[in-house]
């Protein structure tokens, strides 16, 4: 990765950081709470559902830059998808941030999710990035978890 490419993605997350996306409560939505014990990261995801596609999903919470640019851009990346897109989202995130290498039709739809490519050189990390995904994951599936853990 090029430092041109580094400093762009580093840019994205500070943005993401510092002025998340969604980041407000929505009304008569699935809500589960997401925890990271060892960063001390805290959320609460909303997300409402149209049939089999997300309608609006926003976060409230807090924790450390990496858990809050990844549930900002995770708003934004997932918004109009269906539950099948948002899983193909999810395990794409996933592999990203442990490692493998993006297949082409991959890096399409990670999009800026890329800025998070680094992650998987720093192992504690990942589970700062992952938390808002394992979330939605959460609320996509049952809608019914009350509290998800990153252990």
């Amino acid at each position: 990765m090029t430092d041109v490419l580094k400093d762009l993605y580093q840019q994205v997350i500070v943005d993401h950081s510092r002025k998340p996306r969604n980041f407000r409560v929505i009304a008569d939505a699935r809500k589960v709470e997401g925890h990271n014990p060892l960063c001390g990261d805290h959320l609460d995801m909303y997300v409402k559902m149209d049939g089999d596609r997300i309608a609006d999903i926003s976060f409230e919470g807090s924790g450390c830059a990496i858990s809050t640019a990844s549930a900002s851009l995770l708003t934004e990346s997932i918004k109009g998808k269906t539950i099948e897109e948002a899983e193909a989202l999810f395990e794409a995130f996933h592999e990203l941030v442990t490692g493998v290498k993006p297949r082409p039709e991959e890096r399409r739809m990670l999009g800026k999710l890329e800025a998070f490519s680094g992650v998987c050189d720093y192992p504690t990390r990942v589970k700062c990035a992952t938390l808002a995904w394992h979330t939605l994951r959460a609320a996509l599936r049952d809608g019914k978890h009350e509290k998800v853990s990153t252990e």
